[in-house]
């Protein structure tokens, strides 16, 4: 199945709230940003209750809108005749109300949750929202749960991050960026601090000590790093996080 054509039928404003905070999600997550993942997991909620519901009642609307009270608008959904699938009534509004929950009340959308944002919950939200996108790809266009999962996974695809990581050595995939700009993208990707000598492998840069003088010390010249040459470790600074993500590719 053509991902292009996923839900065509549906108004042009309604699949697109659909289908970007469904993007978003896939894409912060894959970039280690939980909280945006996780709020985007409402943004979906709202695109997806919008489409049932417009479903059962026959009067699908032209944008996605959040209901007053979102708990009990999905309840509701149970209420419609039996002749709409289970998953439109039930198992879909069910799941939405727990991505909902994490969205609302583990210090993301709110404070006061007393969870912050992290990856077991991100990965939650993300797998939901792949298992909800696939539903409703199955239901609307009438195909097996193996083609609704395939059409999916084609669409999360085209997310692919810049920076790639296998086991403990990553790889910025557009080699030519310059070493510098490599070096940013590879600390924005990870968490902390790294080694000197860690960053140094992941570019391939060819001469430790120009890399040195180079890269890492006009990079804490101009700020945008932290490098301590006693310790060996080099940090990201506020404004190498706004260069980074005003200026370079986060993702092809």
């Amino acid at each position: 199945m053509d991902p292009q054509t996923i839900f065509s039928a549906l108004p042009v404003g309604l699949r697109t709230d659909l289908l970007s905070s469904f993007n978003l999600i896939v894409r912060n997550y894959r970039e280690h940003r939980w909280e945006p993942a996780e709020l985007n997991g409402g943004k979906l909620c709202e695109a997806v209750y919008s489409i049932l519901h417009g479903h059962v009642s026959g009067s699908m609307p032209a944008r996605s809108k959040k209901p007053q009270n979102f708990v009990k608008a999905c309840a509701e959904l149970e209420q419609f005749p039996t002749t709409f699938p289970r998953a439109v009534r039930v198992q879909l509004p069910r799941l939405l109300l727990a991505v909902w929950e994490i969205r609302n009340n583990r210090n993301v959308g709110h404070t006061g949750g007393d969870v912050d944002p992290n990856n077991m919950d991100a990965r939650f939200v993300l797998e939901s929202a792949k298992w909800i996108v696939s539903e409703l790809v199955r239901i609307f266009h009438d195909v097996s749960t193996e083609e609704a999962t395939s059409t999916v996974e084609l669409l999360t695809e085209r997310t692919l991050p810049m920076v790639w990581q296998l086991g403990d050595v990553k790889r910025v995939l557009n080699p030519t960026l310059s070493m510098r700009d490599q070096t940013l993208l590879l600390l924005y990707a990870s968490n902390g601090s790294v080694q000197e000598g860690v960053l140094f492998g992941w570019v391939e840069h060819s001469n430790a000590s120009t890399y040195r003088r180079d890269v890492l010390r006009k990079l804490h010249g101009l700020r945008m790093v932290e490098y301590d040459e006693a310790t060996k470790k080099v940090s990201m600074t506020p404004l190498g996080v706004e260069y980074v993500e005003e200026n370079l590719p986060l993702v092809f």
